[in-house]
């Protein structure tokens, strides 16, 4: 970091302080920080999705795996436009249809009172595990790179910036940031991928430098990392869970003015989920061409081509939109604690008469709890050995999925499944899971199993709790109650959404059969 680099960041956060600022303002006074008045469109949807899926954590971490594995990790990205349009047409027309804020509400007009509880606590868990703690701590091994800090502290780092816009303008802020934080990490990430082509001699000299594997986005199930069957099998849990049932993930969509803007956005959602492998992964299979003599730690690929490839301001540029990133990501993580912890839990359960000021001031207080609470978590996935950064965080979410797609694709799908069933698995299907979880990534010395790859372990967890559901729902002698009720003005299909997947799906298959 030279001096015009230090300056290119100071400015680029002067400029993303403005824009949230300016979003704040157009927020009507003491309205609610959650839904943004649910007035997005679906750029800002589509935007919003995708940079709180794809920030510097799924940037650094996709870099590690093309630089070790090729474009096989992108099934992580292509596979999900199933589950994304399982979003738009599935899921979607459920929730804007009932107009609830949260999904733990959703669910609660499905299953009662007490599986709305239950879920509320069950997503602020996976809020604080799977959004807040992986994310800051790939986003601490880029600080820690950048300063020489401890891990710790740059969480701090992040987290303080993060919670300022969620206080201060909440998702609407977050949104209009995310627009504009999204298209420059576009600029920058395809500037990194055409420098780097031209340095290896274009696309024939990069086949040439790399091992011919590396194109295959399906490897036998002998392969250790990538086995095909695991992630057809296993990829779905963890797609179910992601993309369609995930409070952080949902929430743009839920604050969206109508279903076609919804589905416009899930839309946009995946062709940009397109450009991963090019922006993403395509940066670490290069710096495998280059640099494959000299770097030891594959988690520092994509450092190592902005190191070398880019000029002084440049450089500067890219970590303004790495952290930026990372605070969008983080940002809406903790815009979507703070929603279900205040609505769910604090306004159902004890004050339902409180005023929408008293609710903003408490969803802030929950803010600042959880972003503690993921310093101490960040610590801990930091001391994790033997896995890489992809894994670390695509195993961890494996273990925290199962519970709850079993409980919405058999709540949505099976109108027999009971209140009960879905507790249970809510309850004592999440607690076995994390049993499981632990004991795979931190293994005693006691315990000899050999495992099955983690997305296998998935989806075998699902089973088990699927089947469980099924039974306690087949012998349980109460009549199943539900009070959901979906509008159909909001169901209603626009043939401008209809084209738009369909080219998407096209797109999709040709790309799966040219990389086959």
């Amino acid at each position: 970091m030279q001096s015009l680099d230090w300056l290119i960041l100071g400015v680029y956060f002067a400029i993303l302080i403005a824009i949230g600022l300016w979003a704040s303002s157009k927020r009507k006074k003491n309205s609610s920080l959650f839904l943004a008045e649910r007035t997005l469109r679906w750029h800002h949807i589509g935007f919003s999705m995708w940079g709180t899926n794809v920030g510097p954590s799924m940037l650094i971490a996709s870099a590690s795996a093309g630089f070790t594995t090729g474009v096989v990790s992108g099934n992580f990205a292509w596979y999900a436009f199933v589950f994304i349009a399982m979003l738009a047409f599935v899921f979607a027309p459920r929730y804007l249809g009932t107009g609830v804020q949260t999904l733990p509400e959703f669910m609660g007009l499905r299953f009662g009172q007490s599986t709305r509880n239950i879920l509320a606590w069950y997503t602020i868990v996976t809020i604080i595990i799977s959004w807040l703690a992986l994310t800051l701590f790939a986003g601490g091994i880029l600080i820690r790179q950048i300063f020489d800090i401890p891990m710790w502290a740059s969480a701090a780092v992040l987290l303080v910036i993060s919670a300022f816009f969620t206080m201060l303008g909440g998702l609407k802020a977050i949104a209009y940031t995310n627009v504009y934080q999204m298209l420059l990490l576009i600029i920058v990430s395809a500037a990194l991928t055409i420098i780097g082509l031209d340095r290896v001699g274009g696309i024939s000299g990069l086949v040439d430098k790399v091992p011919a594997d590396y194109w295959v986005m399906f490897r036998p199930n002998s392969d250790v990392d990538f086995p095909w069957l695991p992630i057809i099998l296993g990829y779905p849990v963890m797609g179910v869970w992601f993309w369609c049932t995930d409070q952080s993930m949902v929430q743009p969509v839920l604050a969206a003015r109508n279903l076609k803007e919804g589905q416009l956005g899930t839309n946009l959602t995946g062709w940009l989920k397109i450009l991963d492998v090019f922006l993403y992964i395509m940066p670490g299979i290069i710096c495998f061409a280059l640099f494959h003599d000299t770097l030891a730690n594959p988690d520092e690929a994509y450092l190592t081509m902005v190191e070398n490839l880019f000029p002084v301001g440049m450089v500067g540029l890219v970590f303004a939109v790495l952290t930026a990133c990372l605070v969008s990501t983080i940002g809406s993580a903790l815009n979507a604690l703070s929603t279900v912890f205040t609505i769910d839990i604090y306004v159902k359960r004890f004050r339902p008469d409180a005023s929408q000021k008293r609710i903003n001031y408490v969803g802030r207080i929950v803010t600042v709890c959880g972003a503690l609470t993921a310093i101490v978590l960040t610590v801990a996935i930091d001391s994790i050995k033997g896995l890489n950064l992809f894994n670390v965080f695509q195993s961890v979410l494996g273990f925290i999925a199962p519970p709850m797609t079993a409980v919405f694709l058999l709540g949505i799908f099976w109108k027999r499944t009971t209140t009960r069933a879905a507790n249970l698995a809510l309850t004592a299907g999440t607690a076995f899971c994390l049993i499981v979880g632990v004991l795979y990534l931190w293994p005693p010395s006691w315990l000899h199993i050999v495992w099955p790859h983690f997305m296998m372990l998935s989806f075998l967890l699902f089973v088990v709790l699927a089947v469980m559901m099924a039974v306690v729902s087949l012998t349980d002698k109460t009549k199943p109650e539900t009070t959901l009720t979906i509008s159909k003005e909001r169901a209603a299909l626009s043939p401008i959404v209809v084209t738009l997947w369909i080219a998407l799906a096209v797109v999709m298959v040709g790309l799966y059969v040219f990389f086959n």
